[in-house]
């Protein structure tokens, strides 16, 4: 069955390069097809972790803006720092899990225990998590513990 929704993301003219970079990035990941015009690449379709994706060279009218992002859950402080560090090379660490890659696509790399701990049910425990992770860039799962631990 085919996806029913699929996300486009439109680039200057860094389609093929961005897609490279995010199928090397996620271990269960490809190409699934590349359109192109003689040599010139006009789009690229490529799953990651099962998602399908469109990457297309649009020209230089397009550019991302972050109010949309890519949500990635990652399970460990080693996924994360591997996902975080990968993705945001070349581009920038943004507050609280986010980033933008070099192509201008904001990410978040956050852990399934950010949302339990900001839910919690002791709302100082909610809060103390809630400040700790205000304090970061990519997420300390160990810090986020911590703080929710403190009393």
């Amino acid at each position: 069955m085919r996806q029913k929704i699929t996300t486009f993301l439109t680039y200057n003219d860094q389609a093929e390069e961005a897609v490279k970079l995010y199928v090397s990035v996620f271990k269960n990941s490809k190409v699934t097809n590349t359109m192109r015009a003689g040599d010139r690449v006009i789009s690229v379709q490529f799953e990651l972790e099962g998602q399908e994706f469109i990457a297309l060279n649009g020209g230089p009218s397009f550019s991302f803006a972050e109010g949309i992002s890519l949500y990635v859950s990652a399970e460990t402080q080693a996924e994360i720092d591997e996902l975080y560090g990968k993705l945001s090379a070349g581009g920038s660490e943004e507050p609280c899990g986010w980033l933008k890659d070099r192509f201008g696509v904001s990410w978040q790399v956050v852990p399934p225990i950010l949302g339990e701990l900001l839910g919690d049910r002791d709302p100082a425990r909610a809060q103390r998590s809630l400040q700790a992770m205000l304090k970061m860039k990519k997420i300390d799962i160990a810090a986020l513990k911590k703080a929710a631990a403190e009393s």
